[in-house]
């Protein structure tokens, strides 16, 4: 029975999330009909479960459209997932200046991701101008809201002085509140602070946790910066590196 959503219903997101972790199919359906109906929720989700082959065939190229045209309608988070797919070259060609003006539209509409994402192509000079203190701006907006990974790098920005005068008190603090956040390169920030002061034994279980949390590519560097800090994290190192061999095997 294919889905039709009446015009006094509200898309209940929520329930279709839901329902694409045991019924993905079916959710798909509901989520393709919504969006031909101009949903804007349902377009942009649509697009993501494109992007990511749940529940229907992974195609990044109708994913990418399916955000544009939920971006047309006014979604912040489609705007975001635009400027990703333009950025990344996800169902198409890179093109980071293209996705620096949807990042900038997500962010003025208030949206955290929009504003990391900004601040991440601020930093680089991808696509726009490098300008630090303009992506500092970014990270302390989106950390202000929350943002995890914004967290630790408004708090990076802090601790080296980048664009801003040095705070190391406030920068742990903001790493603190990332790694309790939940980001794994919060965690690794806090712990190396730490074990500068000395404070080996705080700093275990935040290393613990961005070994296990963490990503391939965030181990390859943190084990970098684990060997070069000497005999006293050369256990962690170890640890690291069995970590990669493994999740490389």
């Amino acid at each position: 029975m294919s889905y039709q959503l009446r015009r006094e219903e509200v898309l209940d997101v929520a329930g279709l999330q839901a329902m694409l972790e045991h019924s993905p199919g079916k959710a798909a359906q509901a989520i393709l009909a919504a969006a031909g109906q101009g949903v804007s929720e349902a377009q942009l989700l649509l697009g993501q479960i494109l992007l990511d082959g749940r529940g229907i065939q992974q195609d990044a190229s109708v994913a990418r459209r399916w955000f544009g045209i939920a971006a047309q309608g006014g979604s912040a988070m489609a705007h975001n997932m635009l400027g990703r797919c333009l950025e990344h070259g996800w169902g198409g060609a890179v093109d980071p200046s293209q996705a620096a003006i949807h990042y900038a539209r997500a962010a003025d509409a208030g949206l955290d991701w929009g504003l990391y994402n900004l601040g991440n192509l601020l930093a680089t000079g991808r696509g726009l101008p490098a300008d630090q203190a303009q992506a500092l701006n970014c990270y302390e907006k989106a950390a202000q809201m929350g943002h995890a990974k914004s967290m630790n790098l408004y708090g990076r920005y802090l601790e080296h002085g980048i664009a801003t005068t040095p705070s190391p008190v406030r920068a742990v603090r903001w790493y603190r509140r990332s790694a309790e956040a939940g980001d794994f390169r919060g965690m690794f920030s806090l712990a190396m602070v730490l074990v500068e002061r000395g404070q080996v034994g705080e700093a275990a279980p935040w290393l613990e946790r961005a070994r296990i949390e963490g990503n391939l590519n965030f181990l390859r560097a943190a084990l970098v910066t684990l060997q070069d800090a000497g005999p006293v994290l050369m256990s962690f190192a170890g640890r690291y590196a069995e970590e990669i061999e493994r999740r490389e095997a």
